[in-house]
């Protein structure tokens, strides 16, 4: 434990941080694995929904710079790209 009142300050800081960086991280993992399986249940109306869902927490997490804005990119441009296939079957 610090005993330097800045660190110690720092360390609650850095805590509180990371809860909300978690509650983000983790809704926005949840989000794209929803979307991953309704890709692959092979149902438009659903995959389309879960995947737009998917983007929209991806993309509040890079807001928030929980996530590196590249990474929702790439993570979405997969989403869509997965969707559109299963869209010209």
């Amino acid at each position: 434990m610090a005993n330097i009142k800045s660190q110690i300050k720092r360390n609650l800081q850095n805590n509180k941080r990371r809860l909300r960086n978690r509650t983000f991280r983790g809704s926005s993992r949840a989000a794209v694995n929803r979307a991953r399986v309704a890709l692959e249940s092979g149902n438009a109306d659903t995959s389309k929904a879960a995947v737009l869902e998917a983007i929209s927490r991806l993309d509040k997490a890079a807001e928030k710079g929980v996530i590196h804005k590249n990474n929702a990119a790439r993570h979405k441009s997969r989403l869509m790209k997965a969707l559109a296939a299963t869209e010209t079957k």
